[in-house]
């Protein structure tokens, strides 16, 4: 079984380059993090299958709040990241969020819908 985590991003901000990246960082840490504690054998498969990530696209905010409770209801770590304002944006605003590490079945069924970035 393939293990994998997804991080979704809003097509709406207009980030940098490196603001989005470092947003995803976040997101892929936080995610981590939480595995530890709540899903540690999907962290270890994860881990033990070579970390697998993939970055989707969404229109807006609120698909975030769609997305996430879809994933919550399937049993799934999420990490919804809200950006600091020390740079390009407003402090609070929701720039990704995470979704896994789970099993990429388990992940496709929540995520599988959306577009690569």
């Amino acid at each position: 079984m393939n293990f994998k985590m997804v991080i979704v991003t809003r097509k709406d901000l207009d980030l940098s380059k490196g603001k989005l990246a470092a947003q995803v960082g976040h997101a892929a840490v936080e995610c981590v993090l939480k595995a530890q504690k709540y899903a540690k054998d999907a962290l270890a498969e994860w881990l033990d299958a070579g970390q697998m990530k993939a970055v989707l696209k969404v229109p807006n905010e609120a698909a975030f709040y769609e997305l996430k409770q879809a994933a919550e209801r399937a049993g799934l770590t999420t990490a919804l990241i809200k950006d600091a304002g020390h740079t390009e944006i407003p402090a609070g605003t929701v720039t990704v969020l995470g979704i896994g590490p789970a099993s990429e079945a388990t992940i496709d069924k929540v995520t599988g819908h959306l577009s690569l970035l």
